[in-house]
């Protein structure tokens, strides 16, 4: 499962995109909002690509936001739902996409990897900013499938116990 997200400004128009893929099977999500900002739009790419799973699974969500693995990996997410969505006296952005992101983590086995968001594309390295699947286009799949071609030697297969099913 590949996820990305972006806007143009912050906040600003943005969109996300998602891949997922289990051998041959392949499904690609996309969506914008015309405001939003960066951190929104890569929780609900992971939102959307795990809510799109027919039945619970193990994935492996490959993304390059830090904050969306942090926000799992190390805690975060759950440590701000066990003190009421609060950090440092005040409201934590995004409360409520972290919230959903913690109840599909609970109906899924989901391991978050993070990688570069300079993917190589095609042999050439890109940067987020000169890429074609920039902020500029609300529809980040191309951006997914960047991010897919460059993080995994089994060619953008992630490991699964189970065939992937989506909806």
């Amino acid at each position: 499962m590949y996820t990305d997200g972006a806007c143009s400004g912050n906040p600003g128009p943005g969109g996300y995109g998602a891949i997922l893929q289990y051998g041959e099977h392949r499904r690609e999500l996309s969506g914008g909002f015309r405001r939003t900002t960066n951190n929104r739009m890569e929780l609900t790419a992971a939102i959307k690509a795990l809510e799109a799973l027919k039945e619970p699974c193990s994935v492996v969500l490959f993304t390059d936001s830090e904050y969306l693995v942090n926000g799992i990996s190390k805690g975060w997410a759950r440590s701000w739902c066990a003190k009421g969505w609060r950090r440092q006296g005040r409201i934590v952005p995004n409360w409520e996409l972290w919230r959903r992101l913690l109840e599909l983590c609970e109906h899924h086995h989901v391991q978050m990897r993070w990688v570069e968001g300079t993917a190589v594309e095609d042999g050439h390295s890109h940067s987020s900013s000169s890429s074609p699947t920039s902020t500029s286009s609300p529809a980040r799949a191309p951006a997914a499938r960047r991010i897919a071609s460059s993080s995994s030697p089994a060619g953008g297969v992630p490991v699964t116990r189970k065939p992937l099913s989506v909806r």
